[in-house]
């Protein structure tokens, strides 16, 4: 078993029903359930951090396109011609 180290966190009574719930159910430990969903969560959470150069791209693009300096190009398609593709 790997080191573990305790914490003390409170939760609402329904996180503990559920977590109780979901114990029983899955056949783990509350600990267990509770590690899991903290590695899903912190796995979404984890994303690389934005570019900062490309930001600033898209700040100077909406600088420009509220002073009027950008203008907007005429489309070279038609809506017919995305069905086509």
């Amino acid at each position: 078993m790997t080191e573990m180290i305790r914490k003390q966190v409170y939760i609402e009574p329904r996180h503990d029903r559920l977590l109780k719930e979901r114990a029983r159910r899955y056949r783990v430990t509350e600990a267990d359930l509770i590690r899991q969903a903290i590695d899903r969560g912190l796995e979404r959470t984890s994303t690389r951090a934005p570019d900062p150069e490309a930001w600033k791209q898209v700040e100077r693009f909406i600088r420009r396109r509220r002073t009027g300096r950008l203008r907007q190009q005429k489309r070279a398609w038609t809506r017919n011609q995305l069905y086509d593709r």
